[in-house]
């Protein structure tokens, strides 16, 4: 077994130079490098978010974009262009070379952006969600054996061929559970949601991370079957905000005007009352899915043995101890398999002090919301 498990960690070493070599693309761009002006306190603003609409752990930005929050805080004659990006590596490299300014994206890709100090300043300034299913979701091909729990499913998917979108949240989940469980699968195929799509279409996968709601999908249509999630191993996610270090140090005002506006989106997303407001918003900006899949990703209930837990999404806005205890432990796990050049992250990676001051502003503690697991039944036919 030993040998086993020492074999896995260097298959993952390996796996992981791919994975260093497609997340950090164009990080060494000398546009980069440079710091950019974004103007006096209290000038209007022209800012750029990188989001996934792809990625419901981080749909505040949704709501975001959809309601136009921001307009009610930013300083009046400012402008912002949402661009998507399908998943967290994208906008992590967008924020790099200073086309982004700031981004919604998953735990790794979030954390790796900290670390690329002498490309850009990056840093986390708010927590877009926690959870145990948002991210980390395994499925398995439609014709995969009956599985008895989800441990038996994790064990299965050894000598298989199992596919992760690289760089991003799924990645580190996978690559934990594979060492924790001391699985070497066949292949572990560096795949973006859309090729994983297509590859359970057409029988060339056996298992794949993803996340929600590309994973509903795949099991409404048949196409995989859900086996497991973080809480059947104890692995949480985590969505996060990253903004641009000059950003930050040069508008202030903007930092706080967009937090504000963020916290409404949190607050307006919590509201059980709105959840179909939110699908709707999602709906018209993803490209096929529907309104059932959408909302199941965001509030649908998983049996317990397949990884269901009773909260989908936490809205912790803030960087909680939950979300600071993800932040550490991923980084030490990122380190260990040499995804990152350090085990903790700069002084100033994080920045806790805006989410703070606005929470106290406005007498509310974190999380501001939590979205419950909800029966079929309770979908509004």
């Amino acid at each position: 077994m030993l040998k086993k498990i020492q074999k896995v960690k260097q298959r993952i070493a390996l796996a992981m130079v791919a994975t260093v070599s497609i997340a950090t693309a164009g990080y060494t761009s000398s546009a980069s490098a440079a710091e950019l002006d974004y103007g006096e306190i209290g000038d209007p603003v022209n800012l750029v978010v990188g989001y996934q609409p792809y990625y419901t752990e981080a749909w505040s930005g949704v709501i975001m974009k959809g309601l136009k929050l921001y307009e009610k805080y930013l300083p009046e004659g400012s402008t912002v262009e949402f661009q998507i990006g399908l998943q967290g590596g994208i906008i992590v490299n967008a924020m790099l070379a200073g086309k982004q300014h700031i981004g919604y994206m998953g735990d790794m890709p979030a954390i790796v952006a900290t670390t690329k100090d002498r490309v850009a300043d990056i840093r986390i300034v708010a927590t877009a969600g926690l959870g145990f299913d948002q991210c980390n979701n395994m499925l398995v091909r439609n014709d995969a054996p009956e599985f008895a729990d989800a441990d038996e499913a994790i064990q299965w998917m050894d000598g298989k061929i199992v596919a992760v979108p690289k760089g991003a949240c799924t990645d580190r989940f996978a690559l934990a559970v594979f060492q924790k469980k001391g699985i070497q699968p066949k292949s572990y195929l560096n795949q973006n949601i859309e090729v994983i799509t297509s590859g359970f279409r057409a029988g060339k996968l056996d298992a794949a991370a993803i996340w929600e709601p590309t994973a509903s999908r795949l099991v409404e249509e048949g196409l995989a079957r859900k086996v497991a999630s973080g809480a059947s191993v104890d692995e949480n996610d985590g969505g996060f905000i990253d903004m641009r270090g000059d950003l930050i140090d040069q508008r202030p005002d903007v930092v706080e005007a967009w937090l504000k506006a963020e916290l409404d989106a949190q607050l307006f997303m919590a509201d059980p009352a709105n959840t179909m407001a939110v699908v709707a918003m999602a709906e018209e900006q993803t490209t096929g899915f529907d309104k059932k899949v959408l909302w199941k990703a965001m509030v649908g209930s998983t049996p317990e043995s397949q990884g269901g837990t009773p909260v989908r999404n936490e809205l912790a806005f803030a960087i909680t101890p939950t979300a600071q205890e993800l932040i550490d432990k991923a980084t030490v796990f990122l380190h260990s398999i040499k995804t990152i050049k350090v085990d903790t992250l700069r002084d100033n990676a994080i920045e806790k002090g805006f989410t703070e001051a606005i929470l106290k502003e406005r007498g509310l503690t974190a999380p501001v919301g939590k979205m419950m697991a909800q029966p079929d039944s309770a979908y509004p036919e």
